[in-house]
């Protein structure tokens, strides 16, 4: 799950190369929203340990 943002900014950086700026933006963007997300749900998790 953590590799989709790294994916994201790849393809971010892909089309910024291509000169795509729109889908650049938009993958950037996408990438940030999937990495908020998946920080949200790694720090609100519990842990289970057991004393």
């Amino acid at each position: 799950m953590m590799s989709l943002p790294f994916f994201g900014f790849c393809f971010a950086l892909a089309f910024a190369a291509l000169g795509r700026r729109a889908l650049a933006l938009a993958a950037c963007l996408v990438s940030i929203a999937v990495l908020l997300t998946l920080f949200k749900l790694h720090a609100t998790s519990s842990l289970d340990i057991v004393l």
